[in-house]
């Protein structure tokens, strides 16, 4: 299986990645042994989707970086996402 997930710290910010194990990876995120969520605050897993193709996550992941892709992020997470963040706020 492979994993979407999107992280949210204290601060807002916002990582969208995939992986093959998310239990690890989720631990390496908040062990700080990744370098594009190491100066991020406490991460919380906000949401994640599963996968059997390797291929279909990494599309998938690709798409909800795109300006599409968080505007529907942000419809199904609006509780969660209440957030003032210049990247999320999408038209």
């Amino acid at each position: 299986m492979y994993w979407v997930y999107i992280l949210k710290d204290e601060k807002e910010e916002i990582y969208i990645g995939y992986t093959s194990n998310l239990e690890r990876r989720i631990k390496e995120h908040q062990a700080g042994y990744t370098r594009t969520t190491r100066l991020m605050g406490k991460k919380r897993l906000i949401y994640y989707e599963a996968f059997i193709s390797r291929e279909d996550a990494v599309r998938r992941e690709k798409y909800l970086k795109t300006t599409k892709g968080k505007k529907g992020l942000k419809l199904i997470l609006r509780d969660t996402l209440k957030i003032k963040h210049k990247c999320w706020d999408v038209v």
